[in-house]
């Protein structure tokens, strides 16, 4: 069946380009409008919709607390936001957001969002699967108007960059407006552990340490076996590695 979609905007020119481009769409059948959050938490009472196009910034309910509630609906739409700012993806997606648009639109990345959307119609209810997906498990990146999304299995370390953080994988560096103190705390209990004032390490792709002088490296795999990765450790987190290393090879026993 083709998706029902609700499009909400406070600026009608935003506003009917959105639903312009909805209707193009092949895989949406009705389209409904909104330009505030009063109106959509409205007609959404007597038009259920399967997703929510939302921008961000807008009177009164802003886009990011009309998601919130969205959210708490016994059968929540996808929410899809559609906004001028490149700066709040990490937070969208915090929210469950099924992708983040950046204006101008584009239609070919419209029906990227849209493949997205018909994609998790697909999967089982939070309520029924048990606990929540860790929204930590994919992070947002942002880079010339294009979100990207990376998953945290992927990254190797983070290298502290002022106040933004380096994400490392094999296929590159990414860079996010996160300090690494921040995902030290969000990633700790997912085998991150922080090594050095200025890295943090995924456990999982240590392949040992090595004591350089009076100090200590701990070695790191990439996807490019000749490209090793070796980065100082801090005296006083040797141990805490140490420890934090050798304990899940004790518990396989």
């Amino acid at each position: 069946m083709a998706l029902r979609v609700l499009a909400v905007d406070d600026e009608k020119p935003a506003l009917d380009e959105l639903v312009y481009l909805l209707r193009g769409q092949p895989e949406i059948g009705e389209v409904h409008s909104a330009c505030d959050a009063t109106t959509a938490l409205r007609l959404l009472r007597a038009h259920p919709v399967d997703a929510v196009f939302l921008d961000i910034n807008m009177p009164g309910l802003d886009g990011m607390e009309l998601a919130g509630i969205l959210s708490e609906f016994a059968h929540p739409p996808a929410v899809v936001f559609v906004t001028a700012h490149d700066d709040r993806a990490v937070a969208a997606f915090d929210l469950g957001a099924v992708d983040y648009l950046l204006k101008p639109l584009r239609d070919q990345r419209l029906g990227e969002a849209v493949r997205r959307i018909l994609a998790a119609r697909g999967t089982v209810p939070a309520s029924a699967a048990g606990p929540r997906r860790d929204p930590d498990e994919v992070i947002a990146v942002e880079l010339g108007g294009v979100t990207t999304l990376v998953p945290r299995a992927a990254v190797h370390w983070v290298e502290a960059d002022g106040d933004y953080a380096r994400l490392h994988t094999d296929t590159g560096s990414h860079l996010v407006r996160i300090p690494l103190s921040e995902l030290e705390s969000r990633w700790g209990g997912a085998g991150f552990l922080r090594v050095h004032r200025s890295y943090l390490v995924a456990l999982g792709a240590v392949t040992g340490l090595r004591a350089v002088g009076t100090g200590t490296v701990v070695c790191l795999r990439t996807g490019d076996a000749a490209a090793a990765v070796e980065l100082p450790v801090s005296r006083r987190q040797v141990r805490e590695l140490r420890q934090r290393l050798v304990r899940p090879r004790r518990a396989g026993r």
